[in-house]
């Protein structure tokens, strides 16, 4: 585990970098797989954030564990994805509906995600978990409209399961070149890792 630089005491360092270090620390620690875990778990059900920053940030504190964090990534989602079924599934009006809100107020996306699902069905919750269109989207509306939940699994191990063991993968690869880079423009990267995200809910909107 590589501690802050020299250069980059806490009192220099912004707070970007001290939560990047902060959560590279994780690495070493039995609660880094749990909290990877918890995080996958929870974006795909309800949770805003994406589990790929911790991904990559353990990745950096231990790329010799590639593969147990991008497994550990993928069962999270599963089975976030399996809650995100039950909530639209069960809790329509007191929770699915509020939580679709919160990307499609007027419900024209559902309209869309609906048409979609009509037209390419496995292969439109396949593309959802591989892309960085938010997911719980997809799995909450999935539950609503009753779509198969073995296809949901599937889709979501196959999908997911790729998303992160190439995230993961890349870590370990090429983890010396990329992890400098990143470090060295780490605001850059955090905020082009959120255009990404705002770009994901924008491309709800012109499912068609």
């Amino acid at each position: 585990m590589d501690d802050l630089s020299a250069s980059e005491t806490p009192e220099k360092t912004g707070i970007i970098r001290r939560l990047y270090h902060w959560t590279i620390s994780w690495a070493d620690r039995p609660g880094g797989n749990w909290a990877l875990f918890a995080i996958a778990f929870a974006e795909s059900s309800f949770f805003p954030i994406p589990p790929d920053v911790l991904l990559l940030a353990l990745c950096f504190g231990a790329r010799k564990k590639w593969a147990k964090y991008a497994l550990i990534a993928t069962a999270g989602s599963v089975l976030g994805g399996i809650a995100g079924w039950l909530i639209g599934w069960g809790l329509r009006e007191p929770v699915a509906l509020p939580l679709l809100g919160l990307f499609d107020s007027t419900g024209e996306v559902r309209g869309k995600i609906e048409t979609w699902y009509e037209a390419y069905g496995f292969l439109g919750i396949l593309i959802a978990a591989i892309t960085p269109i938010p997911y719980k989207v997809f799995t909450i509306f999935s539950g609503m409209m009753s779509y198969s939940l073995p296809g949901l699994i599937v889709a979501s191990i196959v999908g997911r399961g790729f998303r992160f063991f190439v995230v993961a993968g890349i870590v370990r690869l090429f983890g010396p070149t990329v992890r400098p880079f990143i470090e060295k423009h780490l605001e850059w990267c955090f905020l082009a890792f959120g255009i990404l995200l705002v770009l994901g809910i924008v491309a709800l909107k012109f499912l068609h």
